[in-house]
């Protein structure tokens, strides 16, 4: 074990990334579930609006612990072709699973937005954070898909991942930061004591105190430039 819980686990990788802090061109998104607490952690160390970004992972009909794709947030799909062809997997399985998981994922950005609209990355530094990383498929998805919303950079931000995965992101994105990267990696679970399910309450709840918290933030200084 390394990390105690997600908060814990949170507020380490934060500081990796001081850089970035009150930067108004800077924004934080969480990967649902386990990620957002990560990322509420980071957001509020550094000053930074939070958000949500919805991947989901394709998985193989009967053994779905094995991804052969992921979709995210914009319609972005990626497919790992070489599972795909390994597994014999028809076009008509993977739309099966690809329409079931869109599904999904519309329902949980209703969820969790609430009817808020997505906070607008155009030109923007975004960091794009999950709880650990074991292959990146599903943040790969997730990249590609930002790349159409057209941010200035994009940064991963993980609390673990192994090195070859973390060599794979890095031709795909900006930068790549990890607290632990361990040398044998069997799941991202087995580096927290507490990896308990997060629910879409807690994901509302933490992204409601952020946005109130950042909000705050952003009055006192305003208020205290006022006065200079």
């Amino acid at each position: 074990m390394i990390f105690r819980n997600r908060q814990e686990a949170g507020a380490r990788l934060a500081a990796h990334l001081g850089k970035y802090a009150n930067r108004a061109d800077v924004i934080v998104l969480g990967v649902p579930r386990g990620g957002v607490p990560i990322a509420f952690e980071v957001a509020t160390a550094l000053n930074l609006p939070l958000d949500v970004f919805v991947l989901r992972k394709l998985g193989v009909p009967g053994h779905e612990e094995l991804a052969f794709g992921a979709i995210g947030s914009g319609g972005v799909r990626v497919l790992d072709s070489q599972i795909v062809e390994s597994l014999g997997l028809s076009e008509l399985m993977i739309e099966a699973v690809t329409r079931a998981e869109k599904a999904e994922l519309a329902r949980r950005e209703r969820s969790y937005r609430g009817g808020r609209p997505p906070l607008d990355v155009r030109g923007k530094t975004v960091i794009l954070v999950d709880d650990g990383i074991a292959t990146g498929a599903s943040l790969t998805a997730g990249v590609h898909a930002l790349r159409q919303m057209q941010p200035g950079a994009i940064v991963v931000a993980a609390p673990v991942a192994p090195q070859a995965t973390i060599n794979r992101l890095r031709r795909e994105v900006d930068d790549v930061i990890c607290d632990a990267i361990p040398e044998r990696f069997y799941g991202v679970g087995q580096f927290y004591h507490d990896f308990s399910q997060v629910s879409d309450q807690e994901v509302n709840e933490l992204l409601q105190t952020a946005s109130h918290q950042h909000g705050e933030l952003q009055v006192r200084s305003v208020g205290s430039n006022s006065h200079r």
